[in-house]
């Protein structure tokens, strides 16, 4: 990665990696590596202080609360939990009033929702940065931490092939625009009837002919690992689907990560999983505690990816 030195952020808003060019995520992976080098020696580094972080939640979040919250503190600041159930907006305050109210008193929002319409709502009514912290069509924090995992691990991005087996969905969207922009293949394999929106495989297709890349959907997750340098999955049933739990187990069985699958890529592959993880359904524990495994470094990398999109946006 080369830095750009003409990167502006400041005030922008965070609501996919779509908005984002190459030079801008490549930036905001080499700020995060430089924050977590400074974390790492013990150095003091606080150019958020005085600003507030509100940080809303209408799911539950181990990861996205704990990071944010940490980083912020780190950096100087201070971050407010929000559960949607303890605002106005849950006796019916609008997203538009709640935005401007929010405006006044804090720098900038973290949503972490269910529609992806709210998030963009919420952006457009206030003066603030707004950061989506995971909507049911997108999650760009996380593959923010998971680009910069990889590149930790790979040194690079050109030429590698990302295979992400499972369902369609809002991770699965965020990670096939993140490796389309940084240039790496992505091969998305999905069972029948749940395959990622065209809409947002269309602007990854988009993506990866800018930056000399590929994006596919496949139905045949051989296909999708073979000869891959990354391993991606994700819950087969995610927050607000639990009805459908029992038929997605029977639809999804073909497309577990275990061993017979992971043999098809090649040796040095990294497994990720933006975790919670359901071991024994979407992942076996010989490949998530397995030597190709960096789903903990990972998990760690939302720390300090989102402190580098702090540190710019305010």
């Amino acid at each position: 990665m080369n830095t750009a030195t003409n990167v502006h952020l400041k005030g922008k808003d965070f609501l996919t990696l779509a908005h984002f060019s190459k030079e801008e995520i490549e930036y905001l992976l080499e700020l995060a590596l430089e924050l977590k080098r400074k974390q790492l020696k013990g150095e003091r580094y606080t150019p958020l202080q005085g600003k507030t972080l509100a940080m809303i939640f209408e799911k539950p979040s181990t990861r996205t609360r704990v990071s944010f919250e940490v980083g912020m503190v780190q950096l100087g600041g201070n971050a407010l939990y929000l559960n949607s159930s303890d605002l106005q907006l849950g006796r019916g305050e609008t997203i538009a009033d709640t935005a401007r109210v929010l405006s006044e008193y804090v720098d900038a929002i973290m949503i972490r929702t269910f529609a992806h319409q709210k998030v963009e709502q919420l952006a457009h009514y206030a003066s603030v940065p707004v950061i989506n912290g995971l909507t049911d069509d997108d999650h760009p924090c996380q593959a923010l931490a998971d680009l910069l995992t990889i590149y930790e691990v790979k040194k690079r991005f050109k030429g590698l092939k990302f295979a992400y087996v499972g369902d369609g969905n809002n991770v699965a969207h965020a990670v096939m625009i993140a490796a389309a922009k940084v240039g790496m293949d992505c091969v998305i394999a999905t069972p029948k009837k749940y395959e990622p929106k065209q809409e947002i495989v269309h602007i990854a297709l988009e993506a990866a002919k800018e930056n000399g890349s590929a994006v596919q959907v496949v139905h045949d997750p051989y296909e999708a690992v073979k000869d891959a340098d990354i391993i991606y999955t994700d819950v087969w049933t995610s927050m607000g689907q639990e009805e459908e739990a029992e038929e997605r187990l029977a639809v999804f069985a073909p497309f577990q990560v275990n061993e017979a699958l992971v043999r098809h890529a090649k040796e040095d592959y990294m497994f990720l999983h933006c975790l919670p993880a359901h071991r024994g359904e979407e992942v076996t524990e010989e490949v998530i505690d397995g030597a190709n495994s960096f789903v903990f470094q990972q998990a760690g990398n939302r720390l300090h990816a989102q402190k580098a999109l702090l540190v710019s946006l305010l």
